[in-house]
């Protein structure tokens, strides 16, 4: 029984992998083009961030979101190592965001019951497994 459950469950991977690609996929596009028109005035005025580093946050959140999910269709090594680029820049992102935006977050109730840390764990997913199901 128990190893038909899981033989079952076993060709649902990729499906899990799609699910987890466009969710954090359409969080970055959301938070991304919630930035716009550029540069974003939140980011500047807040956190006191020059106009050019403030665009190119909204910018890298909002292409890393379009790319992560469009590289998922794209069966190659191509597909595969823009995948890997984008859990590269999503980390980098994520980590910037913390340092600056939420550095009482450290090692906190709050950093892990925020949805910021799981965009963080999605990006070193995606960085590591790349596109293989």
């Amino acid at each position: 029984m128990i190893k038909k459950i899981n033989s079952f469950f076993d060709n649902f991977d990729a499906l899990a992998t799609l699910f987890l690609r466009f969710g954090i996929g359409i969080a970055f596009i959301i938070h991304g083009y919630g930035k716009f028109p550029l540069p974003p005035e939140g980011l500047v005025d807040y956190y006191d961030l020059h106009p050019l580093i403030a665009s190119l946050v909204a910018i890298s959140e909002l292409s890393s979101g379009i790319i992560l999910i469009i590289s998922g269709f794209i069966k190659n090594p191509i597909g595969n190592i823009l995948t890997r680029l984008v859990g590269l820049n999503i980390v980098i992102l994520m980590v910037c965001i913390f340092a600056v935006a939420h550095q009482d977050w450290f090692i906190t109730k709050r950093l892990f019951t925020s949805s910021q840390i799981f965009l963080l764990i999605g990006g070193l997913f995606f960085l590591i497994k790349g596109n293989r199901t």
